[in-house]
């Protein structure tokens, strides 16, 4: 392929409609037909990444190899197609606006009024096509955040419009996600909100090339037939995505529905092969007929919103499939739990995983949250500030260090056995200044972590400002807390462990990141593993 091919997908009636889901199963069928697929994300929020926002506000805050905090999206892609993304996967606006101003501020426009048209619109362009002009791509979708007629849209709109003109015939076309509602006092169906949505989307000068109809209800003939007639597609380009019970059966609905078959028909393409979904389908075998059932408690201070965890989760299902186990993750508040209550919501379950977050609200819950898993011999793993929990509650509990803290929660602790790194110290602007990304951490032989990955050398993702206190080392290891895992270059502790417990391990990065369908994540499939073993001890 000499061009890269470019698809837009864009969102209306109402939002949460799963843009992201579709564009990965679409992406994961083209991959499966032999063409070099990626998917990128344009929010329209003016925060320049998602890492200051509130999880509540936002769901979890994802991060690439490279150090980007991007939009939960992106784990979708990667976990659908095993290939990572970075930086040029999510912009947003405020990323696109901060670019514009910092060239206005160089004198790059040479004195013109800086404009939406041309200036905001033409730096969204160049983004847009960033990744497709690399050579690495065939096929480059491109998912629009928001529903089209919010005001915040209206440039990327513009762009995608643009660009369609620029690209010419068959190099670009349009996905629009709409909602076919289910109307229960008429007992029917109804396309007009699809219909309103199109019309939007028309009156900025897009023509949608492809429908795809969220619905609860089956999509008749007659109501095809009608969806194509009054939003301008043919008909065997309304697609039915009907709900479904997990997100990993989307691409073979996609499939059935011939999702990808008309797409490379309208981008001129040829269909190559059948897609190849045989590995796909035997993980959604597994983990839709599992052998073993465990109950492993989550515990952070998010979990009224579940897409806070949204990696966390998905990395059970996958590590469920593995071993053919039915994960039921409970959702426990650390706010509100405490000594009192520690054991009556912690008892039975089969294995605890505390939660990464940041801030002081809910770290007693944790800490007592960990000595329950310790003390009882729970299979137990700590994720970032959930690994620091475990350091603290071992000072306190093990060391006697009764104020051992994190400079985090408590600056003035006697016991800082969680400090703040050196070059942190001085910072004032928070966003993107952590230690984020990819780094590297080497395993000691003959310990847990070693076991769980099978050698010696890992490459993992991190996003946190405070560190393990390297002044405790010797007494927390001499104690009984090992550190199994150290980066080569700072020497800082990167994994945990208690070597004389059936399953307890820290870790200051994130595992969940790099957890896809294809490569479960070890410590999660470990973690899972444990927790079946210690239900059949029961």
């Amino acid at each position: 392929m000499n061009q890269t091919k470019y698809i837009f997908v864009t969102g209306g009636v109402t939002s949460s409609l799963g843009k992201g889901i579709i564009a990965a199963s679409l992406a994961k069928l083209l991959q499966a037909r032999g063409y070099r697929a990626t998917i990128q994300k344009f929010d329209p929020y003016i925060n320049v990444d998602p890492g200051t926002l509130n999880p509540y506000e936002h769901g979890e805050c994802y991060v690439t190899d490279d150090g980007a905090e991007t939009d939960l999206d992106l784990g979708h892609y990667e976990r659908f197609l095993n290939v990572p993304t970075s930086q040029a996967n999510n912009v947003t606006t405020g990323r696109v606006y901060l670019s514009v101003i910092e060239k206005e501020r160089r004198g790059e426009f040479l004195g013109k009024t800086v404009q939406v048209v041309p200036h905001i619109t033409n730096e969204i362009k160049q983004r847009m096509q960033l990744l497709g002009q690399s050579g690495d791509y065939d096929i480059v979708i491109t998912e629009i955040g928001g529903t089209v007629g919010d005001i915040e849209s209206l440039p990327y709109i513009e762009s995608v419009r643009q660009l369609l003109w620029e690209l010419g015939e068959e190099n670009g076309i349009v996905i629009h996600l709409t909602l076919v509602p289910f109307l229960a006092a008429a007992g029917e169906l109804k396309t007009k909100p699809t219909q309103h949505s199109v019309k939007t989307l028309m009156e900025s000068g897009i023509k949608a090339d492809i429908l795809v109809c969220r619905t609860e209800h089956e999509l008749s003939d007659d109501l095809r037939q009608k969806l194509a007639l009054f939003c301008n597609v043919k008909k065997e380009a309304v697609i039915q995505s009907i709900d479904a019970s997990t997100i990993y059966d989307v691409p073979n609905l996609m499939l059935e529905e011939g999702l990808d078959k008309v797409t490379l028909k309208k981008l001129g393409l040829p269909e190559k092969n059948t897609p190849d979904l045989k590995n796909w389908n035997e993980f959604l075998q597994k983990h839709k007929n599992p052998k073993h059932v465990v109950n492993i408690g989550l515990v952070g201070k998010y979990v009224e919103l579940q897409d806070s965890y949204k990696s966390i989760l998905e990395a059970f299902i996958h590590a469920g499939a593995a071993n053919e186990t039915k994960v039921n993750v409970i959702s426990i508040h650390s706010e509100y739990l405490d000594v009192k209550t520690a054991e009556k919501q912690l008892k039975g379950l089969d294995g605890i995983l505390v939660a990464p977050g940041f801030g002081n609200r809910g770290i007693e819950g944790k800490i007592e949250t960990v000595k329950y898993a310790r003390e009882n011999n729970i299979p137990f793993l700590g994720i970032c500030l959930g690994m620091q929990m475990a350091v603290i509650e071992f000072a306190r509990n093990v060391l006697g260090y009764a104020d051992a803290n994190s400079i985090e929660m408590n600056d003035s602790t006697t016991h800082p056995v969680i400090n703040l790194m050196e070059e942190q110290k001085n910072i004032e602007n928070k966003g993107g200044t952590m230690r984020l990304g990819a780094w590297k951490c080497n395993l000691k032989e003959n310990t847990l972590a070693h076991t769980i990955y099978g050698k010696t050398e890992i490459l993992e993702r991190h996003r946190h400002r405070y560190e393990y206190n390297g002044k405790y080392l010797n007494e927390l290891e001499n104690a009984g807390l090992k550190a199994s895992g150290l980066n080569p270059d700072t020497g800082l502790v990167e994994v945990v462990e208690i070597q004389n417990h059936p399953f307890f391990i820290g870790v200051q990065y994130h595992p969940e990141y790099k957890s896809t369908v294809a490569n479960p994540h070890p410590l999660f499939v470990s973690l899972v593993a444990a927790a079946v073993q210690h239900k059949n001890k029961k």
